[in-house]
């Protein structure tokens, strides 16, 4: 993809996303009717859709979840006491939240954000929740804020499909991890080729939907970045609710949420 192409997409992702950040989740784009109109007990039911128990929801600073979603990383992640946790797109920080309280104080999270108003709404967040294991880093997923080798464990929730440069998120995810770390990703994969008008709708692309690679061009970018033990597990049942992220454009034919693991081998 040409640098400026690349640029365009950028910064539209981080307009769309700031403009979510200002209005507590209206106007989103990854969890259907929640993202259109931010109405607090919908974006609720749509996380309990995507995996997320009531105790999840109830645990976590008001405002913290925006609906912006396509499964829960929690479910893929068997977070540790005491493991570093690093979360590539963080939003709201709901997810930081959840995996905070799973790290314990031993442990500790690191959200990483491109959008300075999702990172102060964040930052206000754990301070709401009197967070003394998280922080909240500005900074874009193909050029990570953090030193080599910091994470046990990488999250991510329906993000990275948003990069237009996803080799480089995933070389950056291999060397922030530790020797043995894992990737632990809810993300949207194209299960059939997208038409073109599809593929070159900027809307669309904020949308979660645009910018999904194959199964294959994911499998091997992994292996590319070095890592192993790759799976990827699409989620049929999801074409429901991503249905309604473009009503009447039949998207749900072209794309499905999955569970993305792998790891970075172990040295020696």
């Amino acid at each position: 993809m040409a640098e400026n192409q690349a640029d365009v997409i950028r910064d539209a992702v981080r307009d769309n996303y700031a403009a979510v950040a200002k209005r507590d989740g209206a106007g989103g784009c990854c969890s259907g009717a929640s993202c259109c109109n931010g109405e607090a007990e919908i974006i609720q039911v749509d996380s309990l859709k995507l995996g997320y128990s009531a105790d999840d929801l109830a645990a976590t600073p008001a405002g913290a979840n925006l609906g912006l979603g396509c499964g829960n990383p929690q479910a893929i992640a068997a977070l540790q006491p005491g493991e570093v946790v690093l979360d590539l797109g963080s939003g709201g920080g709901f997810d930081c939240f959840l995996a905070a309280q799973r790290v314990g104080p031993t442990g500790r999270v690191i959200g990483v954000d491109m959008t300075p108003d999702m990172i102060s709404k964040a930052r206000q967040n754990a301070e709401i929740g009197s967070y003394t294991n998280v922080e909240f880093r500005l900074g874009e997923i193909e050029a990570l804020p953090v030193a080599d080798n910091t994470a046990d464990v990488i999250i991510s929730n329906c993000v990275i499909n948003l990069s237009p440069e996803k080799p480089r998120v995933f070389r950056e995810a291999f060397r922030a991890l530790k020797p043995g770390g894992r990737l632990a990703i809810s993300d949207v994969v194209a299960a059939a080729n997208l038409p073109e008008e599809i593929r070159r709708d900027l809307a669309l692309h904020c949308g979660c939907i645009a910018g999904a690679s194959s199964i294959p061009a994911l499998e091997q970018m992994l292996r590319e970045a070095g890592f192993v033990h790759i799976s990827i597990q699409p989620h049929e049942d999801s074409r429901e609710f991503i249905r309604e992220w473009a009503p009447g454009r039949g998207v749900e034919a072209y794309i499905v949420s999955a569970a993305i693991t792998a790891q970075k081998p172990v040295e020696g």
